[in-house]
């Protein structure tokens, strides 16, 4: 019997917990948080949890509910390294709590920037050289054998740098949008 009644003692609790934070942060507020840690597509996995501080204060119907400097929480929803020649990486992070209370929020989203110039920089360049220098040493057929051999040079060394990570550094500061709770009125 007594179990019972702290089983629905805890869940009445658990349901006031849920309406009050909701209360708190109702859906569509804006959250500004400054990330704690640095957060890379080449070591984040999909879950890891991260910290942060919240940068502005938190206002709601003219009324301030979380001040500038309380914590959250977040976790990394989707992470991806970046390919060689292809592919930049790309990381995705949510909000999971603000000042303690249970939140879910928009995805912030970062991609590492394309590897397109970067590739035709090094394998075009590698052709021309490759041409350049064949050309030279033994005209037209030499120009054609020496873009072959450029060209792969060129490719080597697009793969061998190639990677381009995302990176959400220390202390950057994000964006999120509150989904759950009710609307604002």
């Amino acid at each position: 019997m007594k179990t019972r009644i702290m089983i629905r003692v805890a869940l009445f609790m658990a349901v006031m917990l849920s309406v009050a934070s909701a209360e708190v942060l109702p859906y569509g507020t804006r959250v500004t948080v400054r990330l704690g840690n640095r957060l890379s597509s080449a070591t984040a996995q999909t879950g890891q949890s991260f910290d942060a501080t919240v940068a502005r204060d938190v206002v709601v119907n003219g009324k301030t509910v979380v001040k500038a400097g309380s914590p959250a929480k977040g976790k990394v929803t989707y992470a991806k390294s970046s390919g060689r020649l292809h592919k930049p990486g790309v990381i995705t992070i949510r909000l999971t709590s603000v000042d303690g209370n249970h939140v879910t929020s928009t995805a912030v989203s970062a991609k590492g920037k394309s590897h397109t110039k970067s590739n035709v920089t090094k394998i075009g360049g590698g052709a021309a050289a490759g041409a350049l220098i064949g050309g030279l040493a033994g005209g037209g057929k030499g120009a054609l054998i020496g873009a072959g051999a450029g060209t792969a040079a060129g490719t080597g060394v697009a793969a061998a740098t190639g990677k381009e990570e995302v990176v959400m550094g220390a202390e950057s500061v994000r964006v999120f949008t509150i989904t759950s709770g009710k609307p604002r009125k």
